[in-house]
């Protein structure tokens, strides 16, 4: 299929091994439930990279050769890291998480039902949920996927006068191949980045960014003598 939400529209599947979890799905985001039961069937767990210091790492918990997990990483399985990653100190993966190649999982960052595609890079003070991030997607310090809604009701994706029932209480985003999101950024649930986008630092984003478009916050900054 290749609805306008077709997961191909947004992502290559190229720079991922995980393809699969996107059979028989006509948009995109309808991958994150699968996560889940994809794991338990693909997981074979293993540790081929290199762990610095202590680390707390779980079953159900493979690793990748060439990749780094730092002292205080914190890897609760099920969770596929792929190879030539760096999961700094603080990073924390809590379940049902699979990672590409190359990819830069940060401090104080926290991933949690979510697909990586190889070279995306998620380095510091973020909130990844419910998402899935595109190859060599990049997001800045201390932006936040937003996953669910005040009211826990359906998330829906709003573009335009479209809106479209997703079945989903948790869904945080999906960013699209090479997209860029700037430093503390909000994007609400139900955000769709299309590939090569940029959202401008200290974005409220919601809704569908189209492929290769820019979102600019515009603000108006006075500048006052100071008074003693």
């Amino acid at each position: 299929m290749n609805s306008t939400y077709s997961a191909q529209n947004y992502l290559d599947f190229d720079q991922t091994d995980h393809q699969a979890i996107f059979e028989n799905t006509e948009n995109v985001w309808e991958a994150l439930p699968k996560i889940a039961a994809y794991l338990q069937f693909r997981i074979k767990p293993a540790i081929l990279g290199s762990v610095m210091g202590t680390p707390f790492i779980s079953k159900a918990v493979y690793i990748g050769k060439g990749t780094v997990v730092e002292h205080g990483a914190v890897v609760k399985g099920p969770a596929w890291i792929g190879e030539n990653c760096v999961l700094r100190a603080g990073c924390y993966i809590r379940e049902n998480v699979l990672v590409g190649d190359g990819c830069v999982l940060g401090n104080s960052s926290e991933f949690k039902n979510c697909l990586i595609f190889n070279g995306a890079e998620i380095p510091h003070f973020n909130y990844v949920g419910d998402s899935i991030l595109g190859h060599r997607a990049h997001i800045g310090a201390g932006v936040i996927l937003s996953n669910i809604r005040l009211d826990r009701s359906e998330v829906i994706v709003r573009n335009g006068g479209e809106s479209i029932q997703t079945g989903l209480r948790k869904f945080g985003a999906i960013i699209g191949d090479r997209a860029e999101v700037g430093c503390n950024s909000v994007l609400s649930p139900g955000s769709i980045i299309g590939k090569d986008s940029i959202v401008y630092p200290g974005t409220q984003w919601r809704g569908v960014l189209p492929e290769s478009s820019i979102a600019r916050l515009r603000q108006d900054i006075a500048v006052l003598p100071r008074r003693s």
